[in-house]
């Protein structure tokens, strides 16, 4: 029983994580060039996530592109800094490294 309740637990945690996540998501705009699974002008969540699977430093490098803007990874467009805090960018970037189609 014990291990029920804590794996509707988790479930709960993970489901309320991604959609506040998603919100986030929209909130900064992310979705005027990003998209779940589809390339828009940038990269997919699902392309970069998949790009990114087994680094280690993938999360600490993705955080300082999206606070201070990245070229040349995905092709000629730029993506530019954003107005997100540092904390942000990682609670975006951990959402996005665990993206799940």
């Amino acid at each position: 029983m014990i291990k029920k309740i804590l794996i509707l637990t988790t479930l709960l945690c993970t489901s309320f994580i991604s959609v506040a996540d998603e919100k986030m998501a929209k909130e900064k705009n992310c979705f005027a060039c990003h998209q779940m699974e589809k390339k828009l002008v940038g990269p997919s969540f699902k392309q970069i996530s998949e790009k990114y699977q087994g680094d280690n430093k993938a999360k600490e490098l993705l955080t300082k592109k999206v606070v201070g803007g990245s070229s040349g990874v995905w092709g000629a467009v730029p993506m530019p800094a954003n107005k997100i805090t540092p904390q942000e960018a990682d609670q975006l970037i951990t959402w996005i490294l665990n993206f799940k189609s």
